[in-house]
């Protein structure tokens, strides 16, 4: 059963992916929809007898041990990827200035409207700053990956806009996760201010466990065993387990796994080949083959309840603190970092793309208990809508395209060495 659950997901995928592709959208949309298609909302509806049987309770487990897998290792590459801002100090300044406003902006709208949703949304025992602080988090993530592809695919990626977004995505990543591991914390602390403390100290400890020791650690290692950036299969072996004990360590105090996969992966050397070599052998089957099963496992966890007619006030007002508060957050921060109001709008709107990072956010939420199927399913049709959002808005505000320069050198792809 699992290889036919296979083949129905991945064909939905890339089906799903080509058509909107060809709409001018990102891939990852279609991907997501061909989750939402397979779950109660769609094929739970025309065929439920043939959704419970292709899908049946007893079949999930194994499917959601290769969702696992790709989750993490999709992080440890988001991880890797990851570089902070540099450049001159206006270009400094406005990354920072629209980083931090653009996840503080929709998380304390997130915060103002937590009161009139937790009533309905929230889980019984749920704690209202666990949801509320949850819920900001979720409404302030954005998705770098998906965002880098949207400039790629508009030949944006070295206009100003461009590199202030991805900059500027680059902080709001650091500062959304933060947010979202508080959350988790608070979460599993029941009330109890003990958990939360052990939790917190223990994501200190964490960060330092990764920034301080494991990466000169890892760039000594990858200088002896990774000729010019290009690891061998010992050691790429040895990244593979550092990623899978980091992400146990966080799993076992009670946050998510991808935590310490990002960890480690923002804990690597920021050397551009090394960078390449990790995307040649491992982001083509996680992004291909396992990341689709997790947004097959996503809609899966959907429920078609979310969309009556209260849901739908829920929805629209959700959809309005989370677009404006990213729009104007963004905007706000690059006018203060000297940018004229259009380009400052055009990274408002960018800042908007959420994609996978805001499915991945939502799925923690969910398997911790923090929101239920019914917001589960609101927030992750929010997500499609406000990445599907920024590509016209974009085009609209920012007329300059410029041809794309890639970050990584296409000689450095094509020369990595295959695994021995």
């Amino acid at each position: 059963m699992l290889l036919l659950q296979l083949v129905v997901i991945l064909t939905a995928s890339r089906a799903l992916a080509w058509v909107l592709r060809w709409l001018g959208q990102p891939r990852v949309i279609g991907e997501m929809l061909a989750g939402l298609a397979l779950g109660p909302i769609l094929l739970g509806t025309v065929a439920p007898e043939w959704q419970q049987w292709l899908f049946a309770a007893d079949t999930l487990p194994a499917l959601d041990a290769l969702s696992q897998l790709g989750l993490v290792l999709f992080m440890l590459i988001v991880g890797a990827e990851l570089r902070l801002p540099a450049g001159s100090h206006r270009s400094l300044r406005a990354a920072g200035a629209v980083g931090v406003l653009a996840v503080l902006l929709p998380m304390a709208l997130g915060l103002l409207i937590a009161p009139s949703l937790q009533a309905r949304f929230a889980p019984p025992g749920v704690s209202f700053w666990a949801f509320a602080m949850f819920l900001a988090a979720a409404i302030g993530i954005t998705a770098m990956p998906v965002l880098a592809r949207i400039l790629k695919d508009s030949r944006r990626t070295c206009t100003p806009v461009g590199q202030l977004a991805l900059a500027s995505a680059a902080v709001a990543d650091v500062l959304a996760w933060l947010a979202l591991a508080f959350a988790m914390a608070m979460a599993s602390s029941n009330g109890d201010w003990t958990p939360f403390l052990r939790a917190s100290i223990g994501v200190a400890a964490m960060i330092f466990l990764c920034l301080g020791v494991l990466r000169p650690c890892l760039a000594w290692l990858l200088r002896r065993h990774a000729q010019q950036g290009h690891p061998d299969s010992y050691m790429l072996a040895l990244l593979l387990i550092g990623t899978f004990a980091c992400g146990a360590l966080t799993h076992w105090m009670h946050l998510h796994a991808v935590f310490g996969a990002f960890l480690f992966g923002v804990a690597l050397p920021r050397n551009d080949a090394l960078l390449a070599s990790l995307i040649l052998r491992l982001e083509n089957i996680t992004v291909m083959a396992l990341l689709p099963v997790f947004f097959a496992l996503a809609g899966l966890s959907t429920t078609a309840a979310a969309l009556d007619f209260q849901a739908f006030g829920a929805l629209a007002l959700i959809l309005l603190v989370a677009a404006s508060g990213k729009l104007f957050g963004g905007a706000v921060g690059a006018r203060l970092g000297g940018y004229r109001w259009r380009d400052a709008f055009a990274v408002g709107s960018l800042m908007n793309a959420r994609g996978m990072m805001e499915l991945i956010v939502l799925k923690v939420g969910l398997d911790a208990g923090v929101i239920g199927p019914q917001l589960f399913t609101i927030l992750l049709l929010i997500a499609i809508i406000t990445t599907m959002m920024a590509t016209p808005m974009l085009v609209a505000l920012d007329r300059r395209p410029a041809p794309a320069r890639p970050v990584i050198p296409a000689d450095t792809i094509q020369h990595a060495p295959p695994l021995e």
